[in-house]
């Protein structure tokens, strides 16, 4: 009864938030629930404080709320699925290389920049921190999160090849950044000397490739399941199923289910885009995902707003949280204009100002946040924490409010009614 009156509870605030921000503030649905969470937690820390008795009821719900396991084995396979059905896979499959690279040596290198910098930086903040432990930060905020580029950076009216990159780019590095994460994890618990490289080798591979195969296996099936029937009602629940019983078998088999999910929605997407099921399911399929998103979105950032009841962030972890926030945009810079400029040695052009909009629109959202409430209290899991929630509050509401006008600005918007940059 306890998780239901929790979901009732999420349902309910997003309900009324989403009225709220649609009604009167006409934000972007990510940044207005998130900013009316973050509204309602810090009035709910105040009240907490003065001993309203239902105000600690709610605060005690939230924190019995396992945000990492809801997360990450329940709402992200929905909502990657969600994404990369909608994706154009024919943009994509042009894109592959830039898309490709970007979200393996980019999170890679971004990975190391981070950690080096951290570890450099927080002694000068009175928090000396352990090598590995900063590798762990750099896992975790590398990644661009897939959830809130797709619900703010699509309707920021950009080019579609470059919003293509950016998403196509979002869903795969979220998939190699948890992979990274936990390899990185397996280290920092058990030690240097007790981990060889090759178990970290083939601890990638198997979570890597082997999720990549498993999409690629049931992205097929299902497509071969659909193109055999007409009822749009059961084509829906096979998607459905997919993705459950896809997240439960990837964890069985301790490969990637995020990139899993996203081959998988891709190939869905693909087949039924081609011809493979009729007008009618595909349009069902279409309103169905898009529909979930939203809800699933909505649910997402109210619990990001609502987990500043329940976290621990002091002064001290503000300030390290603002060189974070600088260390990242940076880190970003140079995982981006690196490969970017790698790839122009070859035949491939970019359009202008394409590194300036992937870094500014490289977000950070709630899959940072759930890594980093995963780890133990044997790490200094405060502070990265504390960290992590200041970068990414600062990247959701930040970036994601000004990157429209960035792309106005820099003459790049497909917007008819946006007036031209000055000159």
């Amino acid at each position: 009864m306890e998780l239901y009156n929790a979901f009732a509870l999420l349902l309910l605030v997003a309900a009324g938030f989403g009225y709220l921000n649609h009604r009167f503030l006409h934000l972007p649905s990510a940044i207005g629930l998130m900013v009316l969470a973050l509204v309602l937690s810090l009035g709910l820390v105040a009240l907490g404080r003065m001993g309203v008795t239902p105000v600690l009821a709610v605060v005690a719900l939230v924190a019995r709320l396992d945000f990492d396991t809801l997360l990450m084995q329940v709402l992200l396979s929905f909502l990657l699925f969600a994404g990369a059905i909608h994706v154009d896979t024919r943009r994509l499959e042009r894109l592959r290389w830039p898309v490709g690279v970007l979200a393996t040596a980019g999170t890679l290198l971004s990975t190391v920049v981070v950690a080096t910098a951290m570890y450099v930086g927080l002694p000068l903040l009175g928090l000396p921190t352990d090598f590995i432990h900063c590798l762990l930060f750099g896992a975790l905020i590398s990644p661009t999160d897939p959830i809130a580029v797709l619900g703010i950076l699509t309707k920021a009216n950009i080019p579609k090849e470059m919003e293509t990159k950016i998403v196509g780019e979002s869903l795969f590095n979220d998939g190699v950044g948890v992979v990274v994460f936990v390899s990185v994890f397996e280290v920092a618990a058990l030690g240097y000397d007790a981990v060889q490289p090759l178990q970290i080798v083939w601890l990638f591979v198997r979570e890597a490739v082997g999720g990549l195969v498993l999409g690629a296996a049931l992205g097929y099936g299902t497509a071969w399941l659909l193109r055999t029937i007409d009822h749009y009602q059961t084509e829906v629940l096979l998607t459905l199923a997919l993705v459950a019983g896809g997240t439960a078998l990837a964890a069985w088999l301790h490969t990637s289910g995020p990139l899993a999910m996203v081959m998988a929605g891709l190939l869905v997407g693909h087949y039924s885009r081609a011809g493979n099921v009729s007008d009618r399911t595909r349009e069902y399929l279409d309103k169905f995902w898009e529909l979930l998103d939203e809800v699933l979105n909505a649910v997402l950032f109210v619990l990001i707003g609502l987990e500043m009841l329940v976290l621990h962030i002091t002064r001290h972890f503000v300030l390290a949280g603002v060189l974070a926030v600088a260390v990242v945009l940076v880190a970003r810079l140079v995982s981006v204009s690196i490969p970017l400029g790698l790839l122009r040695l070859g035949t491939r052009t970019f359009a202008p100002h394409s590194t300036t909009v992937l870094t500014w629109g490289g977000l950070r959202g709630g899959i940072s946040v759930a890594l980093a409430l995963s780890l133990p209290a044997t790490m200094p899991r405060d502070l990265l924490v504390g960290i992590t929630y200041v970068v990414v509050v600062f990247s959701i509401i930040g970036q994601g409010l000004t990157i429209g006008p960035l792309v106005r600005r820099l003459g790049l918007s497909t917007d008819p009614e946006a007036s031209p940059p000055p000159q």
